[in-house]
């Protein structure tokens, strides 16, 4: 798959940052927001000119890869008929502060992604960057040649998406650990071993550490389905 243009609908930190380093790829973006354009003007100008900011429909009709960073209470306000077709990058994280209680969540039915999954019947949905803080997401990218080199997870039930977006995610500074199907994708959400504090030092999200494939992968398999530290949407991600 030929990628050019990365739309963005939701554009605050995490899909500022992702905007940064898909531009600095060589990447189009296309940014929207709750908001509307006129919100995002400044923010276009620093990326420059291969950023432009729409309507969220338009981010997903110009979006070869489409990133989806909006709380889960937004789901229903997505474009679906715009998405059809689209992979779609979910970023999301569940906090029931924030979002409301949703049971088949909260009682371990369904993850945020087959939820979002079911809301996109005629998306490709891949699970990624919802268990990395943004400065971290910003500060560890590195080049595929480096040694040193970070992992991120990514669950999605089409191959084909999924090796769309490992080869994106190669691009822009991480190796991708394919951790399974969207069933599986609760093992990075909030509170989770391998959500947001493997990437920190000493916890500390303001210092940055590589986290590698292998590291990863024990941390995945050590999730417990409903177990975990509680998380606030005010949390570090």
């Amino acid at each position: 798959m030929n990628i050019r243009t990365i739309g963005l609908i939701g554009s605050g930190h995490i899909g500022t940052v992702v905007a940064r380093l898909s531009i600095a790829a060589g990447y189009q973006v296309v940014l929207s927001n709750s908001r509307g354009a006129a919100s995002l003007t400044e923010l276009v100008r620093n990326l420059g000119p291969m950023a432009r900011a729409t309507t969220a429909p338009e981010a997903a009709r110009a979006g070869d890869i489409v990133v989806v960073a909006v709380p889960l209470k937004a789901y229903d306000n997505l474009p679906v008929d715009a998405l059809d077709g689209k992979i779609v990058i979910d970023a999301n994280n569940y906090y029931p502060e924030r979002d409301g209680i949703v049971e088949t969540i909260r009682d371990g039915l369904q993850s945020t992604s087959e939820l979002l999954q079911q809301r996109l019947a005629g998306a490709s949905v891949v699970k990624a960057f919802n268990n990395i803080f943004f400065r971290a997401l910003e500060a560890l990218a590195e080049p595929a040649h480096k040694e040193e080199r970070s992992s991120l997870p990514i669950f999605g039930d089409d191959p084909d998406a999924k090796a769309a977006v490992i080869d994106y995610l190669d691009t822009i500074g991480y190796d991708a650990l394919d951790g399974g199907d969207l069933a599986e994708s609760w093992r990075t959400e909030n509170g989770k071993p391998a959500y947001v504090y493997p990437y920190s030092v000493n916890r500390d999200v303001t210092q940055f550490q590589h986290v590698d494939r292998k590291t990863l992968t024990r941390l995945l398999r050590e999730a417990v389905r409903g177990q975990g530290e509680p998380r606030t949407a005010s949390s570090p991600r």
